[in-house]
């Protein structure tokens, strides 16, 4: 691979990405990671440049973090969220960007309802787009934190087997992390009900199942996705209590698998519903270090996006 796999203006998705630009994010994340891990947590990388998150659908977990990463990269920011802007009387997403460019805007972090929303900026600004969650398309700085942790913890990803679990259909997080994975030579498994797990996904280069114990057997990782309720309609399963019966994670399902899988989790996690509270806060268990690597990772992309030049610029080497 060379020195610099990364010459991108915005991060809109994973699925145009390559793994060359992925493993290139995963590296200068690396270098983040250590950076937090002195005393004097902030660099100047964006000093002097104005970051606007524009998060026109609820968020807590991404927002922070991405707070958190402008923060430590010396930047100014600007947060506004749709309750409180002018999208509510009706002003259009292009109006609302403009605006934000008037006021010389060089980055904008997005989250929207609306797939694609952050690419339709991308097209009328000249900041530069971050994606942050467009609808049930992709959440391009989940996939990119979660393979940063798998092969943080494996030390690779290339070969493992890694199953993906629950409401597949309406997951932004899971279609990031199809594309992350497979791209970087991941055998990737997909189970759930058959509405929420259609085997269209096959074309997307995974193994579709819908038996529980058949998914996890072989699995490095196990990674559970939360029912998105806010996205889908009433009828795709009969009820939490059946979803949990099949689907769920309890211990007696973790006992089938192998001794040394783990397990990761997005979040929020719904607690007894597609995993036991015991597994969530196991040794097993990913899902702190999530949060931990989501901020290195968000650090590299705000970096590399603003014309970073990959870790060893970081690093000295």
């Amino acid at each position: 691979m060379t020195d610099m796999a990364w010459n991108r203006k915005h991060l809109l998705d994973i699925e145009s990405l390559t793994a060359d630009e992925i493993v290139t994010v995963l590296d200068t994340a690396r270098a983040f990671k250590a950076v937090g891990e002195r005393a004097i947590k902030k660099v100047p990388a964006l000093r002097g440049r104005t970051v606007v998150n524009l998060f026109v659908e609820p968020s807590t977990r991404t927002r922070i973090s991405f707070e958190l990463a402008e923060q430590r990269l010396s930047a100014d920011i600007i947060n506004f969220t749709a309750e409180a802007s002018s999208l509510k009387k009706g002003e259009t997403l292009k109006d609302t960007a403009r605006n934000l460019e008037a006021l010389n805007a060089d980055f904008i972090v997005m989250r929207h309802s609306a797939s694609g929303a952050p690419h339709f900026l991308a097209r009328v600004l000249n900041a530069s787009v971050i994606n942050a969650g467009d609808g049930a398309h992709e959440h391009p700085t989940q996939a990119l934190l979660d393979a940063f942790t798998i092969r943080e913890r494996k030390g690779k990803i290339a070969g493992l087997n890694v199953t993906i679990l629950g409401d597949i259909l309406y997951s932004r997080v899971a279609r990031s992390d199809i594309w992350a994975l497979t791209k970087l030579g991941a055998r990737v498994t997909l189970c759930g009900p058959s509405t929420l797990v259609p085997k269209t996904f096959e074309q997307m280069g995974c193994r579709v199942v819908h038996n529980m114990d058949e998914a996890i057997r072989d699995a490095d990782i196990i990674n559970l996705l939360r029912i998105q309720h806010e996205r889908q309609r009433k009828t795709m399963f009969p009820s939490i209590n059946e979803y949990t019966q099949l689907f769920g994670l309890n211990k007696a399902r973790l006992a089938k698998t192998k001794p040394d899988a783990l397990i990761m989790h997005p979040g929020p996690v719904n607690r007894g519903v597609e995993i036991d509270s015991e597994i969530a806060d196991s040794s097993r268990s990913l899902i702190l270090e999530q949060v931990t690597n989501g901020l290195a990772v968000r650090m590299a992309v705000l970096y590399l996006v603003n014309g970073g030049k990959g870790p060893q610029e970081l690093t000295g080497n």
